[in-house]
């Protein structure tokens, strides 16, 4: 009897069912249980239900195909000690909008609506953010609104630029920031290219990102304060987030049929963002150990490393990171993360 058999009947039986009865039944490791379970929740055959060592899974609905979750969630925050991370994942608990979506999909989801909460949180300076993401029967799409500076006059001042038009044209450049010290500027630049279509609006200026035309293009708008994002991706989409990122990475990789080297040294690099250390590990869920080789890497930053060593491995506990040639300032930084 294979092991999703093992898990339904089980759940059809006691009603509800933890991980641990499985392994118990099984003699299976947890992860590779943990494994079976979220394929199972991604079909929108089982729900799970509670946290920590209450956690649960129980059948989703009596069709057993779509859990009965909303497909659209709101979030109004205020903003002060937020994780981009924390939010998403509570979103996913308390939705059904990935329920049964392809895992490229997923991904992608993942990275932008991520990078684009964490670009309100650190720069917006706006007191409340307002999140809305949905799924319909044709698309994933999110809205990030914030009632802070505004995108185009954060980079107008701090960049001391004449105009809004010229702080667009700096912003569509691709990797600038207005906080060098702890952000690469790549954020916005690769999810304006993984979306379908992805627009940014603040004051009276609107930028669209169309690729599915392949066209970016200027509007004016009714002025209004903050800042806006909407992205949209099509459910059946090809893309994928290791793809695109290697249009444009030129770290080293290489590859063996367990685990995979990364050599992240280049000239005039500093690692210290989010979406850096998001780009590196893109495509890598696959591999059982990854090594990370930090040789003539002087330093790294304090988001860089929680990004990594906090989480992404809380989410892929399965995984074995390994660390070489750090020195003690990055060790340190490893070490602040792991707590």
């Amino acid at each position: 009897m294979d092991i999703k058999t093992i898990i339904l009947n089980m759940i059809h039986k006691k009603g509800a069912v933890k991980s641990a009865d499985v392994v118990s039944r099984t003699g299976l490791s947890r992860a590779y249980v943990h494994r079976y379970f979220k394929k199972l929740t991604d079909d929108g055959l089982i729900v799970l239900i509670g946290k920590a060592n209450q956690a649960h899974y129980v059948i989703a609905s009596n069709k057993g195909k779509l859990p009965l979750k909303p497909s659209r969630i709101r979030k109004i925050v205020t903003n002060k000690g937020l994780a981009e991370d924390k939010i998403l994942s509570q979103i996913k608990e308390d939705s059904s909008i990935f329920q049964g979506i392809k895992s490229n999909v997923s991904s992608i989801i993942d990275y932008a609506f991520t990078e684009m909460l964490n670009n309100a949180i650190e720069h917006s300076s706006s007191e409340k953010i307002d999140m809305t993401i949905m799924k319909t029967s044709m698309d994933i799409r999110f809205t990030i609104t914030d009632q802070g500076v505004g995108i185009f006059n954060n980079i107008r001042k701090k960049k001391r630029l004449d105009s809004t038009m010229d702080a667009i044209q700096d912003l569509l450049k691709g990797k600038e920031t207005t906080a060098p010290e702890g952000h690469s500027g790549e954020g916005i630049f690769f999810t304006s290219k993984i979306a379908d279509k992805m627009m940014i609006r603040s004051f009276e200026k609107k930028i669209v990102f169309d690729n599915i035309c392949q066209d970016i293009y200027i509007k004016d708008v009714q002025p209004s304060r903050g800042t806006k994002v909407d992205f949209v991706l099509a459910l059946k989409s090809k893309k994928t987030i290791s793809d695109l990122f290697n249009q444009y990475t030129d770290e080293s990789f290489q590859f063996s049929k367990t685990g995979v080297r990364v050599k992240l040294y280049h000239q005039d690099i500093d690692y210290v963002s989010r979406s850096q250390a998001r780009r590196i590990l893109a495509g890598l869920e696959k591999f059982k150990t990854i090594e990370l080789d930090f040789k003539d890497v002087k330093t790294i930053g304090q988001a860089f490393a929680d990004e990594i060593f906090r989480v992404w491995l809380s989410t892929h506990k399965a995984i074995k990171v390994n660390v070489t040639n750090a020195n003690e300032n990055i060790m340190l930084m490893i070490r602040r993360a792991s707590i």
